[in-house]
């Protein structure tokens, strides 16, 4: 059975917690909560490193480890899942909870362990840029997919052929049941950790981290053309000069950024 590990740790305030979960997220934590002083981080065994999150956390941070078998962890997640609504565009909810009224798109995401239900900022970013964009009839590559709710939104939206693409095997399982959830026809999803073999597109969303964006950012450029949109978040404000010199430097110009705390999205255009 697969098992998992919820570590809590002791925090000063929001700001150190956005810095720790950028870190965190980038050694393959999958999820984050914070409540009062706590921030409880999620990571599975195989991925968890003792030594390595104790170089992460400031010097002396307290923090304990908690063991969940994976047949608790829906009941873990869901006790404090709430949904998300977005600028009147989108709502999010897991499948328990009843419909959203007033929105575009009534989003129907039960996360269990990946990403991409709205309440972290950089997906928050990512579908308030998605708002702006003309998905009609467009081939979307959505590289990190986690739940899915990317490339859902996008066939919501009019897009004509979305692929999925994510390494890990749970995310995959958890996307294809959203996708099945919002009655989607259109998505493909893969399990690889690069962009290898995959077909060139209108527009590429990259909500992932630094470190996969700026080691992945040739192989993005590769997928796509002139005209091509990318959407990319997963990175500090503090590191979107670099991440703008990057793509720049690979043919695209910046059309719009926008920030939320301490995270940041940016949209280009391939010239």
């Amino acid at each position: 059975m697969k098992m998992f590990f919820k570590i809590q740790v002791e925090i000063n305030s929001s700001e150190e917690a956005e810095i720790i979960i950028a870190e965190l997220s980038e050694n393959n934590y999958y999820a984050f909560e914070e409540e009062n002083n706590l921030l409880n981080a999620y990571v599975t065994e195989e991925d968890f490193d003792e030594e390595k999150l104790k170089k992460i956390l400031p010097f002396d941070t307290i923090f304990e480890k908690h063991v969940i078998e994976e047949e608790n962890w829906n009941q873990q997640w869901e006790s404090g899942l709430q949904p998300v609504v977005i600028n009147n565009f989108v709502g999010i909810r897991p499948s328990f909870h009843e419909a959203i009224n007033n929105v575009t798109h009534d989003l129907i995401i039960t996360p269990k362990m990946s990403f991409g239900t709205g309440h972290h900022s950089t997906t928050h970013l990512m579908i308030e840029l998605m708002e702006m964009i003309d998905f009609t009839n467009k081939t979307v590559v959505d590289f990190g997919t986690g739940t899915g709710v990317l490339a859902i939104l996008a066939e919501k939206c009019g897009a004509s052929k979305m692929i999925g693409v994510d390494y890990d095997e749970w995310s995959i399982k958890n996307a294809l049941e959203n996708v099945e959830a919002n009655n989607c026809q259109k998505i493909i999803l893969k399990q690889q950790s690069n962009l290898s073999g995959i077909d060139v597109a209108d527009i590429v969303l990259a909500n992932i981290n630094l470190n996969i964006i700026k080691n992945e950012a040739l192989s993005i450029s590769s997928i796509t053309k002139t005209g091509s949109l990318l959407l990319v978040s997963g990175f500090l404000n503090s590191d979107e000069a670099e991440m703008k010199s990057i793509f720049e430097e690979k043919g695209f110009v910046k059309i719009k950024s926008k920030e939320q705390g301490d995270w940041a999205v940016i949209l280009f255009e391939k010239s």
